[in-house]
């Protein structure tokens, strides 16, 4: 047990982004607090706020020094050369050495195998203390969660209730908004109908009065005649509307729904056939000093989807760069693999990007003949409209930005064979949508490393192949 801690009007603010301001909340004693929100809205400096570690840039925290936290952060740097699932273990081994009031998690399912994944999960089940996490894992969301904090738009929202029950009321209520823009467009043309056929009455009796003024010259004239009461109703309806749809569209901005990503491939589903594009078999693969894979057997056609699963550490990632044909791996037996320039390789650090390279550039140089009109009506439908966004380098693009420039890269010269590594640890929900979308449409042969099972059967993974 520990005192609630307050937190009283807290703002955070990063060089020229607002995270989040005037936030004010309380943590009982066993609360389980799931932190949600886009990568680099401040959820990591928050759990620091909360713990003591950094200041908030304005407002205050009360009781949090007398609470004893356990934390472990997302990225862990003791623990020498250790898998990131032996350093995670590790740390939260610590963590709870400390015999924690408070357990602070940040992203703790980035690096864990199925099974560690479960082991995991199953601990915080049974943990009887204060829980706070920060998470875009919607399947670890699911099991601990009671009260969401979603930053977003430079507010905190605080939901009682599970993870699923807030999705639905976003959803339930942004759809309640849109049905009412709906009614008031409808609204908006029978206004505009209406106000047609009183211009046209009104045009008719000009007629009529202009002939009966010539034959009595002593009438006013009509142009001096006042406007029609229909016609004022009308100005006055069609005031109200537009005041209550910019109403309606602010409170939608304030639920906003990410865009939806409409991928497009160089290569059609008919195009990529039905024909072996992998064959190994009787094959290893390792290192100078050790030798990682033995028997290794796989077969994969041009449409088919395949995970290699297997516990931390047995060599999914080796298997991958074999196929890529690294110079520091050594392999023996049959190795029939598509030529590099037929394999698209996607990993959580996107190291396909090149820093100083443009969006632009980095799109056009993989598809020298499109026009420049053809390439920014592709990168428009990967959400890159602006001219600032394909003028950006991939420098300074966020986690979210990479992910969809990598993804585009894929469409726009679709490979054969797509290697896919842990590309979902670092995304935040939105992004993982739109990488969902991407590859569920992939009309090539994939073979994806993951320990997210709800993400492979999202994208109609149909094989496993365990190492």
């Amino acid at each position: 047990m520990h005192k609630p801690i307050f937190l009283n009007n807290i703002s955070l603010y990063f060089p020229n982004k607002i995270c989040f301001e005037n936030f004010s909340a309380q943590i009982q004693s066993g609360s389980r607090i799931a932190i949600m929100g886009n990568n680099g809205n401040g959820k990591s400096a928050l759990l620091k706020i909360i713990k003591g570690d950094i200041c908030a840039c304005e407002g205050e925290i009360k009781n949090n020094e007398s609470v004893v936290f356990g934390y472990v952060p997302q990225l862990i740097y003791e623990y020498g050369n250790l898998s990131g699932a032996e350093k995670f273990n590790k740390a939260l081994s610590f963590a709870f050495s400390q015999q924690p009031d408070i357990l602070l998690l940040d992203e703790p399912t980035n690096h864990l195998d199925l099974k560690n994944r479960k082991s995991l999960m199953n601990m915080l089940k049974h943990y009887g203390g204060t829980l706070i996490v920060v998470s875009h894992d919607a399947e670890l969301l699911r099991g601990f969660a009671d009260t969401i904090w979603h930053i977003d738009n430079g507010k905190i929202k605080i939901f009682s209730g599970k993870y699923d029950d807030y999705i639905n009321s976003v959803m339930q209520k942004r759809q309640k908004i849109e049905s009412e823009l709906d009614a008031l467009s409808k609204e908006k043309k029978e206004n505009h109908k209406a106000l047609m056929k009183e211009q046209q009455r009104a045009k008719k009796s000009k007629k009529r009065g202009e002939k009966f003024v010539e034959q009595k010259k002593w009438l006013p004239a009509v142009g001096d005649m006042k406007q029609s009461s229909a016609e004022k109703a009308s100005g006055k309806n069609r005031e109200f509307i537009n005041n209550k749809r910019e109403y309606l569209n602010e409170q939608l901005s304030s639920l906003r729904i990410p865009e939806i990503i409409k991928p497009k491939f160089s290569l059609t589903a008919k195009d990529a056939g039905t024909k072996t594009v992998l064959s190994i078999s009787a094959a290893s693969a390792g290192y100078e000093n050790k030798n990682i894979l033995n028997d290794i057997n796989l077969s994969v056609r041009a449409n088919e989807r395949i995970a290699v699963t297997g516990n931390n550490g047995c060599g999914k990632t080796t298997l991958f760069k074999a196929i890529l044909n690294y110079p520091e791996i050594i392999k023996a037996g049959v190795w029939d693999v598509p030529d590099i320039k037929d394999i698209g390789y996607l990993d959580q650090y996107y190291a396909d990007l090149v820093p100083d390279k443009t969006v632009f550039e980095t799109i056009s140089d993989h598809a020298p003949k499109l026009s420049y009109a053809e390439i920014r009506n592709f990168l428009n439908d990967f959400l890159f409209k602006k001219n600032e966004d394909v003028n950006k380098t991939v420098s300074v693009l966020s986690g979210g930005e990479k992910a969809r420039l990598s993804l585009a890269k894929i469409g726009i010269k679709t490979p054969k064979l797509l290697l896919i590594d842990e590309i979902t640890n670092n995304l935040d929900i939105e992004t993982k949508n739109h990488t969902t979308e991407v590859l569920k449409n992939y009309p090539g042969a994939m073979i994806i490393i993951s320990h997210d099972s709800a993400f492979l059967e999202e994208i109609g993974i149909n094989h496993f192949y365990e190492l």
